[in-house]
């Protein structure tokens, strides 16, 4: 259990990509970590993109960013909704202010373009959100996962293994250096 004493963050509205919400959920909580999802309403089930439900356990209202040791943002079409919401937007950019973990997969991107995080950083994404990140100032390519300090990004669900190993990693160096 690699993960004990970690806490993760992972938002959620309808459309989620199915796998990109669970697979982390899961793989996380199997090296020990508490990992919660938040939505606009605790106790609401939301729908993934095929279907599989997922039901919150907090409100982006009751998050405190400093109870957490990183955000995991899943893809789908969820994070363009997620982005218009002042408190997702505030959480992402708190997390990256402290350097803590901000994993996003897919069409997760939007959320640290809406947030104003990506400036500078070298991202991947779907090709489908491509020209939202460089026109947002990253520097994009097309590779399984990229690690760019405290920001992992990967392509989509094939690539989650890979985004899952980096996520893990950076998530124990992170425990190690700060619960001393």
């Amino acid at each position: 259990m690699r993960l004990q004493g970690a806490s993760v963050i992972l938002p959620v509205d309808d459309v989620y990509e199915d796998l990109e919400l669970w697979y982390p959920v899961l793989r996380l909580r199997e090296e020990g970590a508490r990992v919660v999802v938040a939505g606009m309403d605790a106790g609401r089930t939301y729908r993934g993109k095929h279907g599989y439900p997922a039901a919150s356990d907090t409100s982006f209202a009751d998050i405190r960013a400093d109870d957490f040791d990183g955000l995991v943002i899943p893809g789908g079409f969820a994070p363009d909704k997620l982005r218009r919401d002042p408190r997702v937007l505030e959480l992402t950019r708190t997390f990256d202010a402290a350097q803590k973990l901000v994993a996003y997969i897919c069409h997760a991107g939007w959320i640290p373009i809406s947030a104003g995080i990506v400036r500078g950083r070298t991202v991947t994404s779907t090709p489908g959100i491509r020209d939202d990140l460089v026109n947002a100032g990253a520097q994009w390519v097309d590779e399984a996962v990229v690690v760019d300090g405290h920001h992992v990004t990967s392509r989509k669900p094939a690539d989650l293994p890979d985004f899952l190993r980096e996520i893990i990693t950076f998530l124990e160096r992170w425990r190690e250096a700060h619960s001393r």
